[in-house]
């Protein structure tokens, strides 16, 4: 019987991880559920390290198609089709495959009488615990086509967000790999040849040109160590991000980071108030809702936050007692949580704290493209121009003899 290893959090968002047996991934994630556990991960043990980004025992589904899955679904409700038709019209016009038998089989068990909560519960890498429960609640208090439409504003929003700070790291990234292309293109290839023929004419480098032609000698020598300056941290940034003190660290020196720090800070601001305000309007229990919260954050600072407060509010404090004095949450988003607990209208104040950072985040993530994009530039030639002038040093001493 195959093995797999899973990591889990439970309400209370403690970590778990270990191995179980199972005849399949739908077999093990569901033994987990018993378990009063929210699988975070799962995979077999006995496939290749290629095959290890599994997760949540299932498929994935592209966060763009999901999105539009959500919105049409929303549409097609509040038009009068019944649900199961609705998520099986849907299911066949998706591009995706893994989405289309996903929701095919979610029609064909709610004609057999399955609520959809319950049926997409069966498959949480594609629908989502804020979904499962929003969907759940609206069920349950017959106010389906409003949750719904939550949802597609929820997601949108998410969707949005993600693609614009996404697009703010896009360009320093590509232009990073292109001067580290340039770098070693010039220094393997070009560099050996000039300095062959300069070394036939028995010229005096100058000092710049001696420098070069050590560092690219030293690549040439040493290639696989470039190789491994280039490949092994990543790799390690995989593997200390899968550990949860390591995860911690990581988001923690984000966050410390000039201006994209701030970038990610507001980002994860935004995630929390959306995901609150769309969780307590549909009037999720407190302590699971503040559990779902710190498990989609996307931080790990923040949800070690969410999930002390989340303690204390056990206890009977308020919420606001742990976030007022940390430097993740503003004061802004404090008052407005402190003003939400005493009116009873946390989701309408949450809210509106996520419009606020959803339109900070849009204006900052442009203002750092346009600025990111002429300094990358910059960058690319002074490297670039500083290689290629020591190269060409001594081609300009020659010209000067010649005279």
């Amino acid at each position: 019987m195959p093995k797999f290893r899973y990591r889990a959090v439970d309400e209370k968002g403690r970590a778990y991880k270990g191995q179980l047996e199972a005849q399949s991934f739908q077999a093990a994630s569901d033994e987990i559920k018993r378990r009063g556990l929210w699988l975070t991960e799962l995979y077999d043990q006995g496939t290749s390290l290629l095959h290890r980004e599994i997760r949540f025992g299932g498929p994935k589904v592209k966060n763009e198609d999901f999105t539009i899955f959500c919105r049409q679904l929303a549409t097609l409700y509040k038009a009068g089709v019944n649900l199961a038709e609705a998520v099986r019209v849907l299911g066949q016009q998706t591009g995706s495959k893994a989405f289309k038998k996903i929701l095919l089989e979610i029609s064909d068990e709610m004609q057999r009488g399955m609520m959809f909560s319950v049926a997409a519960a069966e498959y949480p890498t594609v629908f989502s615990s804020i979904f499962v429960n929003m969907i759940h609640a609206g069920e349950a208090s017959g106010n389906l086509d409003e949750m719904l439409n939550r949802l597609a504003v929820f997601y949108e929003k998410e969707y949005y967000t993600r693609q614009k700070v996404k697009s703010a790291m896009v360009y320093p990234a590509i232009m990073g790999v292109v001067t580290v292309i340039v770098v070693i293109i010039l220094m393997t290839f070009v560099v050996p040849k000039l300095v062959a023929n300069f070394a036939s004419m028995g010229l005096e480098l100058p000092l710049p040109t001696r420098i070069i032609i050590a560092v690219s000698e030293w690549m040439k020598g040493y290639w696989f160590l470039v190789l491994a300056g280039l490949f092994v941290p990543p790799i390690a940034y995989k593997l200390i991000a899968r550990t949860g003190q390591g995860k911690y660290r990581i988001d923690y020196i984000k966050l410390k980071l000039p201006v994209f720090g701030v970038l990610w800070q507001k980002q994860a601001l935004s995630r929390f108030s959306r995901t609150f305000s769309s969780l307590f309007s549909a009037a999720i229990p407190m302590m699971q809702m503040m559990s779902i919260v710190s498990t989609v954050v996307g931080n790990e600072v923040m949800a070690k936050l969410i999930r002390e407060s989340r303690e204390g509010v056990r206890g009977g404090a308020s919420i606001t007692e742990p976030l007022r004095g940390s430097w993740l949450f503003p004061p802004m988003v404090v008052q407005m949580l402190a003003v939400g607990e005493q009116t009873g209208a946390l989701d309408t104040m949450l809210e509106k704290v996520a419009d606020f950072y959803e339109a900070d985040v849009d204006a900052m993530a442009d203002r750092l493209k346009a600025m990111l994009e002429p300094i990358m530039i910059v960058i690319l030639a002074v490297i670039v121009g500083t290689i290629v002038l020591a190269v060409m040093l001594p081609s300009f001493r020659l010209m000067e003899n010649l005279h």
